[in-house]
């Protein structure tokens, strides 16, 4: 079943998409977004553990990602490329405690300017192998990260992250304080910058972000509750040098925020699991044989549905009309105004068929999910309003809120191995050309664990934001 807990999670800030543009692998969505695709999401692993696990399968513990490096005004981002190198240098441990040392290498730069030498040299003296040796100590080329976790009992762990890019100035760093209750998850998130995206595949960063949440646990009703506070300091930023105004949920500001949902399933059909699934016999004798997934082991066909509200209160942010510079000099203005207190609705409903139980070589999976989002009830009855008084001033609005019909293709390749196409649509027949059309997709190819029970090592790709990487994914269908 599609990831309907997105649905909330996208009310508040620290929803995480992942991201090879930064060394902890991720960027958070931003609130009031159309929710992001479910192939985006962040793998519920650290970057850094993943890192540990992806080692042991590739050539020297490096594994590569694909994003394009955001450039300082004085360079080019195409002297760096996009193809980066990244490894596990090192990771000190005891029962409760760990520190990781992440290195990233870029070595399109390297390659083009030792090149360069040759090319422009007459005679290979020695001077020539001396002058191209250099090249590989410009800092520009490298990235590291520091992150460590220290496990205070059971329930509470805390963990800090810093990390710093060779062709930016500055560096990020974030701190985390997670406790789990009875019933309850409580985060504590600090981060300074911290990245966000939002759905044009337009990276922001906030010079400032704070944010403390209270989040229920899944409950046999189906009712979760989340409610937390977020603090913005500082002026967005423009973090891949792209025109237009940051979105209101990231200008500076206290906001206080609460939100709820009721999920509901219910099943078509669906074979269950038997004993005969699990053990086969041979003339060699019987063999224990589960799914490549626990969680794609059921044929079935299911409709799920969840719907919620949030209530928002901002305090402060006077300075939100002001215009904030992005890295490469241009400035940009927001100018729209923020409600200081505001409730929506939204919700989702997903239909979901599954073909094969996942455990044979071949032809043993394909599966289907359509998933009908609605982010913002109110903004969906303005966008009407609007298009039934053909008001166009605010197009731009009615995009944003628009439905948006999200599909998944599942398709088994050969034994553990899945391709995965995630994509979604806008739904907005009344915007002439800009209405109705594929607005995202994610191409994935995935090889599931079976010691894992639901692992899986997954490489993505999207085409929209031409970005790429290798992850370590845990219980995700």
């Amino acid at each position: 079943m599609a990831n309907l807990q997105t649905a909330m999670d996208s009310a508040f800030w620290d929803q995480p998409i992942s991201s090879p543009r930064t060394l902890e692998g991720s960027a958070n969505s931003i609130p009031g977004e159309p929710f992001p695709l479910d192939a985006a999401r962040a793998s519920r692993a650290l970057r850094i553990q993943q890192l540990s696990f992806l080692g042991l399968g590739f050539p020297l513990g490096i594994i590569p990602s694909y994003a394009p490096a955001s450039p300082s005004p004085s360079q080019k981002e195409l002297e760096l490329g996009s193809f980066a190198l990244e490894s596990l240098l090192l990771r000190p441990s005891t029962s409760n405690w760990w520190l990781g040392l992440v290195g990233q290498f870029r070595p399109k730069k390297l390659i083009s300017d030792i090149k360069r030498e040759f090319s422009a040299a007459e005679d290979l003296e020695l001077s020539v192998f001396t002058s191209a040796a250099k090249h590989v100590l410009d800092k520009s080329l490298y990235s590291v990260g520091l992150c460590s976790q220290l496990s205070i009992g059971p329930s509470t762990s805390l963990l800090w992250s810093t990390e710093r890019h060779g062709h930016k100035k500055g560096k990020r760093s974030k701190f985390m304080l997670y406790h789990k209750l009875l019933s309850h998850d409580i985060t504590l998130e600090a981060a300074w910058p911290q990245l966000f995206i939002d759905h044009k595949a337009q990276y922001w960063d906030v010079p400032e972000s704070v944010s403390l949440n209270v989040a229920s646990l899944a409950s046999d009703s189906g009712l979760r509750y989340r409610f937390g506070i977020q603090k913005n300091g500082g002026q967005p930023e423009s973090a891949n040098a792209i025109d237009g105004e940051p979105p209101a949920a990231l200008m500076p500001g206290l906001c206080a925020k609460a939100a709820f949902s009721y999920e509901q399933r219910k099943d078509m059909w669906r074979n269950k699991e038997t004993k005969e699934d699990l053990i086969i016999k041979t003339d060699k004798g019987s063999f224990w044989r589960p799914a490549y997934d626990v969680c794609l082991r059921e044929p079935h066909a299911a409709i799920s549905t969840i719907i919620g509200g949030t209530c928002v209160a901002w305090f402060g942010g006077k300075e939100s009309s002001m215009a904030g510079e992005s890295q490469d000099g241009r400035i940009a203005v927001n100018t729209k105004k923020r409600s200081p207190l505001s409730a929506d609705l939204f919700g989702s409903i997903c239909c979901t068929v599954q073909h094969g139980k996942f455990r044979r070589i071949f032809a043993d999976l394909t599966r289907v999910d359509a998933r009908l989002d609605i982010s913002s009830v109110s903004g969906l009855a303005k966008s009407i309003l609007n298009t039934f008084s053909r008001n166009s001033a605010s197009s731009a609005d009615n995009l944003v809120f628009s439905p948006r019909l999200n599909f998944i293709l599942q398709q088994q390749v050969l034994g553990p191995i899945v391709f995965r196409v995630d994509s979604k649509y806008l739904l907005d027949a009344a915007s002439g050309k800009d209405g109705s059309h594929m607005e995202d997709v994610i191409y994935s190819l995935s090889y599931s664990l079976r010691l894992l029970r639901s692992g899986k090592v997954v490489a993505w790709y999207s085409p929209k934001r031409k970005e790429g990487m290798i992850e370590l994914r845990l219980f995700e269908f």
